[in-house]
């Protein structure tokens, strides 16, 4: 029995086949664009980029990521407070961009 966890890009292959095909490109584009947000936010942030992939990818809780990264839950809190707000921008940013 293999235990390993999925690749992301299995996870959104497997998606992508679930979707009605009128929904698949616009689910490819906004994949693609919290890649790419993600990716930003490594580049400025690794460790609050950690944070998000450990609670989004692993499933892991806050203080369970906390944990994992050795730093405190607070400090933790703060990276995942910055990050969602980073996000926030660089996703916002990639729809009002789309619109145009």
């Amino acid at each position: 029995m293999n235990t390993s966890t999925p690749s992301v890009e299995t996870i959104l292959a497997e998606a992508v086949e679930i979707a009605a095909p009128a929904e698949r490109q616009a689910f490819v584009e906004q994949a693609c664009a919290r890649d790419e947000a993600l990716d930003g936010l490594a580049r400025e942030e690794p460790a609050c980029a950690e944070l998000v992939k450990l609670r989004f990818f692993a499933g892991l809780t806050q203080e369970e990521s906390a944990q994992a990264l050795r730093v405190t839950r607070r400090t933790a809190d703060r990276y995942w407070a910055f990050a969602r707000a980073w996000l926030l921008q660089a996703l916002g940013g990639a729809e009002r961009s789309a619109e145009r």
